[in-house]
């Protein structure tokens, strides 16, 4: 019987070093239905902004071929040219970035874009910063509905937007059905413990508009790196509130450390979270 979920890998869980003939094995081999690929600030992941015709058709039978699509990018490029600098050639390469991206994911059949929830990260945030991050903003809501890919924020390690709360404001004040939340429930969770509030309340803020959500686990004041189980979010609070909000697209978000061992790591995120969501969707069945 088919899944009523997909649960996705996130691609730094792998060694860099491995092609993506190789990341897309692992990831079946440990069970995932996608994976997650990064573009992030080095220039040897914003390279693949630039990938050829050619380069892109190749990557594309190779996702038919083994059987495991990239269907979601997580963009954090924006944090080295984040979309309201103050520098005009630094804002200007972040809306590079973005078009860039969005015909990426338009050519390699990714569906959403998670988006880096911060007007500047290396300057001091301003009013400034804020009208003109708001302003390239709707620029880039034009270009995801004209692509027909979505975008959803990331609720972040910063105070400018790590609650759903947060980044509903600018989804409200651009209004655009291809504008979302993709929240990250460790960051979540850090931050509801900072302001002693309530996990599942921020969530239910998003109430459709939640597209995927990243199960990543974090420790208080601490959001890398933590391996599962060893941290405080609650999966199965989380998931449960998420899937009544109607999320269906879940990712897996850990990192290589190294571990020789690491396929092993693969295989024992997909066993917790996989059991967690498929006692979710028995629960759900058990309701109708």
């Amino acid at each position: 019987m088919e899944k009523a979920y997909t649960l996705g890998l996130y691609e730094k869980s792998m060694p860099s070093s491995l092609s993506w003939r190789e990341k897309l094995l692992a990831a079946k081999e440990a069970s995932y239905d996608f994976v997650e690929i990064s573009i992030d600030e080095s220039e040897e992941k914003l390279k693949r902004l630039e990938m050829s015709k050619q380069e892109r058709l190749d990557l594309v039978r190779l996702m038919m071929e083994i059987g495991v699509p990239i269907r979601t990018m997580c963009l954090s490029g924006h944090r080295k040219y984040p979309l309201g600098s103050n520098d005009e050639a630094v804002s200007n390469r972040g809306m590079e970035i973005m078009r860039k991206a969005i015909q990426l994911a338009d050519d390699l059949g990714i569906r959403i874009i998670q988006v880096a929830g911060y007007d500047v990260y290396y300057e001091e945030s301003s009013l400034e910063t804020k009208k003109r991050f708001l302003n390239n903003l709707r620029l880039s809501a034009n270009m995801a509905e004209k692509a027909g890919v979505i975008l959803g924020f990331e609720t972040m390690e910063t105070e400018f937007m790590n609650t759903v709360e947060k980044a509903m404001k600018y989804v409200t004040l651009v209004n655009s059905t291809y504008l979302n939340v993709y929240p990250d429930i460790g960051n979540i969770t850090n931050a509801a413990s900072s302001y002693k509030a309530d996990v599942l309340e921020d969530l239910y803020m998003g109430k459709g508009r939640l597209v995927a959500m990243h199960l990543k686990e974090t420790a208080p004041g601490k959001f890398r790196e933590i391996p599962y189980g060893a941290g405080h979010v609650n999966f199965e609070e989380a998931i449960k509130a998420a899937w009544s909000f109607g999320v269906r697209k879940y990712v897996a978000e850990f990192w290589y450390t190294g571990n020789p061992n690491w396929k092993e790591d693969l295989i024992s995120a997909h066993q917790r979270l996989s059991t967690i969501l498929d006692k979710q969707e028995m629960e759900s069945e058990r309701a109708i």
